[in-house]
């Protein structure tokens, strides 16, 4: 390994550093390392200024397309963001604050998480919520691991409906460990009821589902639920925040722990995040749900204040022994989202829902009038569906932002057999004519 060119130290602290680990040259400290996984050369350019760093960064973000009409969804939609939000959430308060590993110093951050943690709750009509999950993925497999704790079992069934993306990550994460991993097949793009009765047995902790699901359909899922607890499994899900605003919640359909991704909920799209995930679970469960939770109390003198709860679950005291180790502080882009939640109310949050689905009916009936293109499924949707087209859709999808529309997702990419398919996302951002164009353009390439 050759030595670098650029080090903080100076030759005589370089010289008593190596000698105080016994070696005597830099090399020396990767001598374990077997010669093949050794490289002579870091291929590290020559140092740039200021500047030429800039204008390099620039060419680069250059090559972004920007100013696409945007109809991709997949479980990251864009919506509109009041003002108010980037105003409030870049103030220097807010914006530099970490954990608070010193809560009785920290009111407002406590605070803050503690709305977020009550409008999760109100939202998806669950009885408790956390704080500090990194995204929709990783908050499914948390819900997935509380699964196993509070039921002592090892087996989880998995819609396909749920995200090939979240799909993914459980896979990842779960397989290494002592857990039974099993993913059942949609039927008519709705959970297989009978494939899920057939193998919930009584080793089985808990079925995974989402609603909607990937490709934008809505499901009642009510019974698979009861079917389900009949086993002593629990059911976790997977749920679209702002769709809640509109569709039957998890907690009326009987979910005992439900996740999601709250990109929705004021942040933006941004390349891919930072983004936010959130939970919610019934009271009797929250002792084994992970992460941070904040709960209200009175100080001495009979003042309202905010503490950190069950904290000794958390790990940077418990370590291994913690109910999770990948989960951190997300405390500003839960501040986001609660701002947003906050500046949109009750009837807000309503009204904007009810314009994605509007948004999404006109979409559905001006596409499926295109020669050769039909819906996939013949479900109920909220903002988001799936249309088979006569060509591969990853073709058409390129030939569109050539012309300047991001079309959808070509789902071909996750699900074998379905490369004709393409899901379109609709918001309140989308405009009639808007939709017009993406139709005519489609029709032009198709």
């Amino acid at each position: 390994m050759s030595h670098t060119s650029f080090c903080a130290a100076s030759d005589p602290e370089r010289r008593a550093m190596l000698e105080s680990v016994g070696a005597k040259s830099f090399d020396d400290l990767f001598v374990d390392i077997p010669g093949e996984f050794q490289t002579e050369s870091f291929n590290v350019p020559e140092g740039k200024s200021e500047l030429e760093v800039m204008q390099g960064l620039r060419g680069i973000a250059a090559r972004n397309s920007t100013r696409l009409i945007n109809f991709c969804g997949a479980g990251f939609y864009d919506h509109f963001i009041p003002a108010a939000v980037d105003s409030l959430a870049s103030r220097g308060e807010f914006f530099t604050a970490y954990t608070p590993y010193q809560p009785e110093a920290s009111q407002g951050t406590l605070q803050a998480i503690y709305e977020w943690q009550t409008a999760i709750s109100r939202l998806t009509d669950m009885e408790a919520a956390n704080a500090s999950l990194y995204d929709g993925g990783t908050a499914l497999f948390e819900g997935l691991m509380m699964a196993l704790r509070i039921t002592g079992r090892n087996r989880v069934l998995v819609d396909e409906g749920v995200s090939p993306i979240y799909r993914t990550m459980l896979k990842c994460y779960t397989q290494n460990l002592s857990i039974e991993y099993e993913e059942i097949p949609l039927a008519a793009g709705l959970a297989d009821r009978a494939a899920f009765q057939a193998k919930l047995t009584k080793d089985v902790a808990a079925v995974l589902v989402q609603n909607p699901n990937f490709f934008g359909c809505l499901d009642d899922l009510s019974d698979l639920v009861q079917s389900a607890h009949a086993a002593g499994a629990l059911a976790v899900f997977s749920a679209y925040p702002l769709a809640l605003g509109l569709v039957k919640t998890p907690g009326a359909m009987g979910a005992d722990i439900v996740t999601g991704e709250g990109q929705s909920l004021g942040l933006p799209l941004s390349f891919g995040g930072p983004y936010l995930g959130f939970m919610a679970v019934l009271k009797k469960h929250v002792r084994k749900m992970p992460g941070r939770i904040v709960g209200a109390t009175q100080d001495a003198q009979g003042r309202r204040g905010f503490v950190l709860t069950l904290q000794a679950r958390e790990q940077h005291i418990r370590r291994e022994k913690a109910m999770s180790n990948i989960c951190s502080n997300e405390a500003l882009c839960a501040l986001r989202a609660v701002m947003y939640l906050s500046l949109m109310g009750k009837h807000g949050l309503v009204e904007t829902a009810r314009l994605c689905a509007a948004r999404a009916a006109y979409a559905r009936k001006r596409l499926k009038n295109i020669e050769g293109v039909r819906p996939t499924f013949a479900q109920n949707y909220f903002n988001e569906f799936a249309m088979t087209l006569p060509c591969d859709a990853s073709n058409v999808v390129s030939a569109l932002i050539d012309q300047g529309i991001a079309a959808g997702f070509p789902v071909g990419r996750y699900y074998k057999g379905m490369e004709n398919v393409l899901l379109l996302a609709f918001t309140e951002k989308r405009t009639k004519e808007e939709i017009d164009v993406l139709a005519a353009k489609l029709e032009s390439v198709l």
